[in-house]
């Protein structure tokens, strides 16, 4: 734009570099006006998102949401109380740190875990080394982790925060990419919940329990055996089921978790699906030569083993796949135990695994760094 002498000196300006002076001083303007306008507008978080910890993008609002979980979660432990209250949603304080931490995986996992191991925090080498073993006996195995519940009804936490309009779990959508492209399958349940969050049923999650309420389990069941009939070349004779909803009575896990002086809500009641034998009228029971093996938390077991009958993922299952799965879950972890679990069974039975075609393995999310046991490397047989 300016001339130089040889001795390095500024020469003098010609008119035409006086004009192009001018243009650009006259562009710059016209674009910090409409920098300004995008402001206005509150269009420059979407444009340029901020980095979080573990490298990780957020938008203004994810970001806020986030914060408003880490408040959520630094309240609840001041009051001694590992559930706090919401818009009359009762939330498990676990669930809403999981929500509130950057990248949990890799170098990052030791520094954000629950574990009590730091080598054992990382959850994606148990995750891997578990898919490896079943795949060499010819199983596939289908990840399904069940959403937290504020993730599909965030403007409980953040009122404005719409879901489904903006990502409210970025960070373990990041992570479901990064098991996925090591060979992975995961079964994202969010997109169908926050579809039917609003059901004539009622919502996809208990209001005062932590578990998926029984129309969400039954959303999962149809979802997970849509995927299992894909799998299943031979799948068993068919079995026929009725089922019908029934109203159920639920006093949450999360009451006796709030703050002692916190106000306690009462039971609640929820619609559960009810799955019979037809004929017979005999219930859903787990059949140990299934090709399909369904593992997990206490979500596998939830309205077939307590709060209800008949209306559990197991049951679910068989109504949509025509067959009954089997069943190892624990009302603990499943991250590690679970898995302890079924390394027990085939110790027991030497063929436990061999007529096993597909594992689901169901627990919910927030496991991935609230698990106390850490992920360990489980054989699955002797």
């Amino acid at each position: 734009m300016l001339d130089r002498k040889a001795d390095g000196g500024l020469a003098k300006n010609s008119p035409a570099q006086f004009e192009r002076m001018r243009i650009i001083a006259t562009e710059f303007q016209l674009l910090m006006k409409f920098f300004r306008l995008l402001i206005f507008l509150g269009l420059i978080p979407a444009l340029l998102p901020a980095e979080t910890p573990g490298q990780i993008p957020l938008s203004e609002a994810q970001q806020k949401l986030r914060s408003e979980f880490a408040s959520k979660v630094q309240s609840a432990e001041k009051k001694n109380a590992a559930a706090t209250e919401a818009d009359g949603w009762l939330f498990f304080a676990a669930e809403l740190r999981f929500l509130s931490l950057g990248r949990f995986w890799g170098d990052e996992a030791p520094k954000v875990s629950r574990a009590h191991k730091p080598d054992l925090a990382d959850p994606i080498p148990a995750i891997l080394d578990f898919q490896k073993q079943l795949k060499a006996r010819g199983i596939d195995l289908l990840v399904v982790p069940v959403p937290p519940k504020a993730a599909i009804y965030p403007e409980k936490i953040l009122p404005g925060f719409s879901a489904g309009k903006e990502d409210d779990a970025p960070v373990m959508h990041r992570f479901y990419e990064e098991l996925r492209a090591a060979g992975v399958e995961i079964l994202d349940l969010m997109p169908v919940f926050v579809q039917n969050r609003d059901d004539k049923r009622g919502g996809v999650f208990c209001k005062t329990d932590s578990h998926w309420s029984g129309f969400g389990c039954t959303l999962a069941a149809q979802a997970i055996a849509e995927n299992v009939r894909r799998k299943l070349t031979a799948p068993p004779p068919r079995k026929d089921y009725e089922s019908e909803w029934k109203e159920s009575r639920v006093n949450g896990d999360l009451v006796v978790l709030l703050p002692p002086d916190a106000p306690k809500p009462g039971p609640e009641k929820i619609a559960v699906r009810s799955v019979s034998e037809k004929g017979t009228g005999t219930a859903v029971s787990p059949d140990p030569n299934s090709p399909v093996l369904l593992l997990g938390d206490s979500h596998t077991l939830v309205y077939h083993d307590f709060l209800a009958e008949r209306g559990g993922l197991v049951d679910q299952l068989a109504q949509e796949l025509g067959f009954p799965p089997d069943l190892i879950g624990t009302r603990g972890s499943g991250a590690t135990p679970v898995r302890i679990s079924l390394y027990r069974h085939s110790l027991k039975n030497p063929d436990y695994l061999a007529k096993k075609k597909v594992v689901v393995w169901c627990f919910a999310a927030r496991e991935f760094t609230e698990a106390t046991e850490g992920w360990a490397k489980i054989p699955i047989a002797k």
